[in-house]
């Protein structure tokens, strides 16, 4: 089967969260995702940068692998976000974020590193959007790698990482890096 070309994505801010719009079936939906990732920068979080929306049909059906691929062309990118078919369909509108950084693990050393070799970590976690900056401005500054929100969604009982900030949860707050993620 022939890889799919996809467009080349051009950022012009590191600082903004990629999301690639792959689920073209719900533009209602779509625009209640952009809305809410809107949401997340606004009044006290408003120095957070804007979000960067790949919004192409061309991306259509594209699987993570497939945007993993595309994605890995920027260099600076740590981390991709997929508004994807669980997204549209879920009510919490949990995006897919793809490790670009698990990569680096490649090329390992069998004599040291068999373990990591034979279970890789996780290389995706569903997020809530109002945690879409979080989770790339902590994976952009290395103040947290992937694998501490795969666990944090593992914790949760929708298995999403959501924004600390707004979680109306049990009031219970996660440390990374020596203090709350925001």
């Amino acid at each position: 089967m022939r890889e799919k070309e996809l467009p080349e994505i051009v950022r012009a801010d590191e600082w903004a969260p990629l999301v690639i719009r792959t689920d073209y079936t719900d533009d209602d939906t779509w625009r209640e995702v952009v809305a809410a990732l809107a949401r997340a920068v606004e009044g006290e979080r408003d120095w957070e940068a804007a979000v960067h929306l790949v919004e192409d049909r061309r991306w259509d059906g594209v699987t993570g692998a497939e945007a993993l691929a595309a994605a890995a062309r920027d260099e600076e990118l740590s981390v991709v976000f997929l508004a994807d078919e669980v997204t549209m369909r879920s009510p919490l509108r949990p995006l897919l974020a793809l490790d670009l950084g698990a990569d680096d693990d490649e090329g390992l050393d069998p004599v040291y590193y068999q373990e990591l070799i034979d279970a890789p970590p996780p290389r995706e976690v569903r997020v809530a959007p109002d945690a879409v900056h979080m989770v790339h401005g902590n994976l952009q500054l290395a103040n947290v790698d992937f694998a501490e929100f795969v666990e944090e969604a593992a914790a949760d009982p929708g298995g999403v990482v959501r924004d600390l900030v707004t979680d109306p949860g049990d009031g219970a707050v996660s440390d990374y890096a020596g203090g709350p993620l925001r």
